[in-house]
Parts: C-alpha cells; sequence; structure tokens
C-alpha cells in the first residue's frame, strides 16, 4: 500500500496544531502509559487521518468538538466509521469537553473497551 505523501505531511501539520484535548488525550496514552499499549496519534489509515490509533488492538479513539454535532459531520463520521469499521477497526468517539472535564469517566470507558479487545 502507498503512501499518500500530501495525507502524510497534513497528519504531520495536524501533531502540530493539536486541540487541548488531543494533546491532554496524547499525554496519557503515549510511552504505553494506557494499559501498556502502543497507540500512534494523527495516524494516516488511507483515505483518512485518524486521532489515536492502537494497531495491537485495532482500535481507533476520535476526539470531536462541537462542530462535530452538525449534521453534515454526523454524516461524514458515521462514513468514516462504517469505512474503518469495515477494515476490522473498533472505533470510539469522545466529546473534548469530555475528555477535559470528565477524564475518568472516558478513561473508564476506554479501559472496559480495551479490556474486551486484548
Amino acid at each position: 500500500m502507498s503512501i499518500n505523501v500530501q495525507l502524510l505531511e497534513f497528519s504531520r501539520q495536524l501533531r502540530s496544531n493539536c486541540t487541548d484535548a488531543e494533546n491532554f488525550m496524547w499525554q496519557l496514552l503515549r510511552a504505553k502509559r494506557f494499559m501498556n499499549l502502543k497507540f500512534l496519534r494523527q495516524h494516516v489509515i488511507k483515505p483518512y487521518i485518524v486521532d489515536f490509533y492502537c494497531h495491537e488492538i485495532g482500535l481507533v479513539i476520535e476526539l470531536d468538538g462541537s462542530q462535530h454535532g452538525t449534521n453534515d459531520a454526523i454524516e461524514y463520521d458515521a462514513e468514516r466509521t462504517k469505512f474503518l469499521e469495515a477494515l476490522g477497526l473498533t472505533v470510539v468517539r469522545y466529546w473534548n469537553y469530555d475528555v477535559l472535564g470528565r477524564t475518568d469517566v472516558v478513561l473508564e470507558d476506554l479501559w472496559k473497551r480495551c479490556l474486551t479487545k486484548i
């Protein structure tokens, strides 16, 4: 599978310009800090870039801001999830405000989802 150079460059830009929620979540996930699982951030799964990805258990984590509440975004996210699930991946979504304000709830949910995949 060839790598789309533009997509790869865009993923690098996203890593440099991440949201507060993405940065916070990355601090929790990076360097196998969560369940000793290796997560990648802003990872290309052609034709998409996912926020966080754990190849080991086939898990995609998407963090959503308020822009994901529009009808167009809901439809786009559903198509994207369907595509990723067709590859055998599990997609979980958390709202940015939950990651920042209810971190314990998000991590507990993520813990349970990872346990079912291990």
